[in-house]
């Protein structure tokens, strides 16, 4: 829970400054492409393939591809359909995708889980709506590709970890999740990458920072917490970025934001964590 609960505060950091400073600025497949590679050098170091399966090193670089590369692909493809609040609020379905996920690799079926997940999703609504247009279908079929593909990718590393009798140090695996990504993220930024590179030493710093803070560490302590909460948890997680993020825009660039509404959106929020929390008593 640790770990959850640390890369949250760090990605509630790093959604601000992307926000300020790189959006609408840098070409955001460069980022991508930046990030991921700055994260493949952190692990690259630690990086073995002794011991270790094939299988196991495809499917490392399978997750990879999946919860990074088609994430990102799909995320930022969103903003081109839909307006800022509406990416927002159609993220705040992961939560139900991490549940079903794990109880379908599972074979089994966890209701407070399932309850919990939607309390998530309220809180998570309550915090973000903003309205809709009218014409948003495709937008939102875009933003759930991504959910889904950030769910699946932790859902499938918590499984496959779970399932190893003896599992490897992770930190001298991860690696590889990260070279999967770059199978993806380096064509992307090839066939639709703009030349607008950053242009200032603050712009090159944040990227350096995403790329080895935001991605490289906070990716691989966000995998790992998840191999050591329940899926209850991990998906009320999920949403936890919602009012951190909020909190952290307000208090370091004054953005407005509706106090009530994020107070009472944290308390379902809450809410549903406590609906999950004995869960992860649970050996699985």
């Amino acid at each position: 829970m640790n770990y959850l609960v640390g890369v949250t505060l760090l990605w509630a950091f790093s959604f601000s400054l992307i926000g300020v400073y790189l959006a609408g600025q840098v070409d955001a497949y460069f980022s991508v492409l930046t990030r991921i590679i700055l994260a493949s050098l952190v692990f690259l170091p630690f990086l073995t393939w002794r011991g270790l399966r094939p299988g196991f090193i495809l499917r490392l670089m399978e997750l990879g591809g999946t919860q990074l590369g088609l994430m990102y692909l799909f995320y930022y493809h969103s903003f081109l359909l839909l307006s800022v609040p509406e990416v927002l609020i159609f993220t705040i379905f992961t939560p139900l995708y991490v549940t079903a996920l794990y109880d379908l690799m599972e074979r089994r079926f966890n209701p407070r889980f399932l309850w919990g997940a939607l309390l998530a999703v309220a809180g998570a609504a309550v915090i973000r709506f903003d309205g809709l247009t009218e014409s948003y279908l495709l937008g939102f079929l875009v933003v759930q590709g991504a959910n889904l593909c950030f769910a699946l990718g932790q859902v499938g590393y918590k499984v496959m970890i779970e399932r190893e009798a003896a599992p490897p140090a992770q930190h001298q695996v991860f690696g590889w999740f990260y070279l999967g990504a770059l199978t993806v993220a380096l064509p992307a930024w090839w066939l639709l990458g703009e030349p607008r590179y950053p242009s200032t030493g603050l712009q090159w710093g944040i990227l350096l920072w995403l790329g080895v803070g935001a991605s490289g560490l906070g990716y691989f302590m966000w995998n790992k917490g998840a191999t050591r909460v329940s899926s209850g948890v991990l998906a009320i997680m999920n949403n936890a970025l919602i009012p951190a993020g909020l909190v952290v825009n307000l208090l370091l660039w004054n953005k407005e934001t509706d106090l009530t509404r994020l107070l009472l959106g944290g308390a379902v929020m809450a809410l549903s964590l406590r609906v999950c929390r004995p869960a992860n008593r649970a050996p699985y």
